[in-house]
């Protein structure tokens, strides 16, 4: 592999695992000093309304929408698939776009961008299953599967005519559809630091 496409490698593990670690780290964070915090009961982005969280949360939440769109541009100097590529921009879009107007934003779109984060995320995991082999392929088939199964889940309970979210409430579903593919995200990084060559397209 040339020094090119191993800086660009390099910079879209570092980009993903900073992205990920930073929002997890915050998030769990923002949980502890938000008062009256519920992950049962609280969607996650009850934390960017929070006067105590509002600046940390949704600065975070911008942050990890932005690292992952960059993230997704060196990602796809190396695999060259362009739907690939844009499922990493709308995911950051997303989220980005989540972390600049809060739930509580009289603007109301909040949740679009949310769903946008949530979807394209996971979809992100399921499509570059194709590009490794082995354990790391069916891990993120299962993480993009298992978000989805979740994501569904999710419109059920907010639409409010059935909630199949039993003991784990809101806030439990909104978190599995996030933590299995943030800590994907972790370790696709950790795997682009190493040396593993990529099904790259031909």
């Amino acid at each position: 592999m040339n020094a090119f496409l191993k800086d660009n490698k390099k910079l879209a593990g570092v980009l993903l695992i900073v992205a990920s670690a930073q929002f997890l780290t915050l998030m769990m964070l923002g949980e502890a000093i938000a008062p009256d915090y519920s992950m049962h009961e609280n969607a996650i982005s009850d934390l960017g309304t929070i006067d105590e969280t509002r600046l940390l949360f949704n600065s975070s939440l911008f942050a990890i929408g932005l690292l992952n769109l960059l993230a997704g541009y060196f990602f796809y100097q190396l695999h060259g698939n362009r739907i690939l590529f844009i499922l990493f921009g709308v995911a950051g879009i997303g989220a980005m776009g989540a972390g600049l107007i809060p739930l509580d934003n009289p603007i109301g779109v909040h949740g679009l961008f949310a769903l946008l984060a949530f979807l394209f995320m996971n979809l992100e995991a399921l499509l570059s299953s194709r590009l490794f082999r082995g354990p790391l392929m069916i891990a993120s088939i299962l993480v993009g599967v298992l978000g989805m199964i979740f994501l569904v889940m999710m419109i059920l309970v907010d639409g409010g005519s059935v909630d199949p979210s039993g003991s784990i409430g809101h806030g439990g579903v909104e978190r599995m559809i996030a933590y299995p593919v943030l800590i994907w995200m972790l370790i696709v990084g950790g795997y682009l630091l190493g040396e593993p060559q990529l099904q790259t397209k031909k």
